[in-house]
């Protein structure tokens, strides 16, 4: 039986999975495009979902890295929201492998640590930004499939790509003719109110 801390890992690992695997097979152009009026896109839901992880699984419970969160580079304005896109200088290969080691110092932490360990998020208010890991670990988890819910729909705007395609993927298995049948019933329904 698997203990709760090692659950709660595999849930936000799972979350990391969905979120790197809608970039698989995409063009550098097609992963960076903005796909939403705000600039959403593929790449920066992964950038941002790391840079998260960095900052929650270390400073909040003293376990510093070598890495940079994108807003703590010298002149980058903090409010530019630079942990959601890939930057002029940065290249596709260069956040993954970023990403990748943010979430292997995220790991360390969750695997160093019992759940029940001490932190503080320095970013929240005061009256409750005392947490423990296993708070930080739920918190992440279900930031993290928000987020890969976003990129669900991007990929499925982008290419028609849905799901994981995986055990418990809940999508019927229709083709694009049985595909239009149900888009034209929903509308039916949707203007008949």
């Amino acid at each position: 039986m698997t203990d709760l801390k090692e659950h709660l890992h595999g849930y936000l690992k799972a979350q990391r999975a969905a979120l790197l695997l809608k970039l698989d097979g995409l063009s550098e152009r097609e992963a960076r495009l903005p796909r939403t009026p705000t600039g959403t896109n593929l790449l920066g839901l992964v950038k941002h979902a790391a840079a998260c992880e960095l900052g929650y699984f270390g400073e909040t419970f003293d376990r510093p890295s070598d890495l940079v969160l994108p807003w703590a580079v010298e002149g980058v304005d903090p409010d530019d929201n630079e942990d959601m896109f890939a930057t002029e200088t940065e290249s596709m290969a260069d956040v993954l492998a970023w990403s990748r080691a943010c979430f292997d110092h995220a790991d360390a932490t969750i695997e160093a640590l019992p759940l029940d360990a001490p932190g503080t998020v320095a970013w929240w208010p005061t009256e409750r930004n005392r947490v423990t890991l296993g708070q930080i670990i739920i918190h992440m988890a279900l930031d993290e499939a928000r987020h890969a819910g976003h990129a669900d729909i991007l990929r499925e705007q982008l290419d028609g790509r849905v799901g994981l395609r995986s055990e418990g993927n809940n999508l019927p298995e229709w083709g694009q003719e049985r595909w239009a049948e149900h888009l034209a019933r929903l509308t039916r329904i949707a203007e008949a109110r």
